[in-house]
C-alpha cells in the first residue's frame, strides 16, 4: 500500500454540538481505534495515565481499548479519501506517530460532505482486514468468442501484515471462456488471504447474442 501523511490534534471537546462546530471550521472528527490493551479495575475504570484526546472503550475480562479522539482538516484528509487507492496512514499527533488505515468514512446525506471518520490503528506483526480494487488483465478467450467481460467486484477483502497488502489485486481472465467465472475461491496469495465470501464472483465472460447466433451456426453444421 501507499503511504499517506497525515497531521491530526486531539479532540477533547466531544458532543454532537462540539463536532457540529468543528465542521464549521472546515475540520472532520476522527477516531483512532484498536489501540492499546489495558486492564481495568473491578469498577471498570482504567488506572493508568491518558493523554489528549484518549480514552479506555470496555471490551471483556475486566480489560478495555485505548481509543483516540482527533481532529483533521479538510484539506488534510481529502486526497486520502477521495481516491480509488488504498493507503497506510503514517499519524502524526503531538509528535506521536503511529500507522492506521482508514476504518469507516459517514458522509452527509444530502451533500455527501465527510462528517466523520474512523480509523484501525495496524501494527507491524498483527494483520489486518482491508478492501483492495480489484484490476482485470488479459484478454479473455470468452470475448475473443463474441462474449462479455464483466467485473462482479470492484473490491474483495484481504487479510494480511498491511507491509504486504497491495495496491490492487490483479485477477488474470485470458482463460475465462464464455459462461465461466473466476471466484474468490479460485485464488490464492502467498502472503495474504482473500476474506471475501468464497462463492463471490470476481469476474467473468456473459454469452452475447452473437456469440449464442455463432454457437447455434456451429451446432447446424
Amino acid at each position: 500500500m501507499k503511504t499517506f501523511v497525515l497531521n491530526a490534534e486531539p479532540r477533547t471537546d466531544l458532543g454532537k454540538k462540539a463536532a457540529k462546530a468543528i465542521r464549521k471550521e472546515n475540520k472532520i472528527p476522527v477516531v483512532l481505534n484498536g489501540g492499546a490493551v489495558v486492564a481495568l479495575d473491578e469498577n471498570g475504570n482504567y488506572a493508568g495515565t491518558l493523554n489528549a484526546g484518549e480514552k479506555v472503550v470496555k471490551i471483556e475480562n475486566g480489560r478495555g481499548i485505548i481509543a483516540t479522539d482527533l481532529v483533521v482538516t479538510f484539506e488534510a484528509i481529502r486526497k486520502l479519501i477521495y481516491t480509488p487507492d488504498i493507503h497506510v496512514i503514517e499519524l502524526n499527533v503531538n509528535g506521536v506517530q503511529k500507522m492506521a488505515v482508514v476504518k469507516d468514512v459517514q458522509f452527509h446525506p444530502v451533500n455527501d460532505s465527510i462528517l466523520h471518520i474512523d480509523l484501525l490503528q495496524v501494527y507491524e506483526d498483527k494483520p489486518v482486514v482491508v478492501e483492495v480494487p480489484v484490476h482485470l488483465e488479459g484478454h479473455a478467450v470468452g470475448v475473443k468468442a463474441g462474449g462479455k467481460l464483466f467485473l462482479g467486484m470492484k473490491k474483495v477483502k484481504v487479510k494480511g501484515l498491511y507491509k504486504d497488502i497491495p495496491q490492487t489485486l490483479t485477477v488474470n481472465v485470458s482463460e475465462v471462456n464464455i459462461g465461466q467465472a473466476i471466484k474468490v475461491r479460485d485464488l490464492s496469495f502467498d502472503n495474504f488471504e482473500l476474506v471475501s465470501a468464497k462463492d463471490l464472483v470476481i469476474a467473468g465472460v456473459r454469452a452475447t447474442r452473437a456469440s449464442a447466433a455463432a454457437a447455434a451456426t456451429e451446432d447446424a453444421e
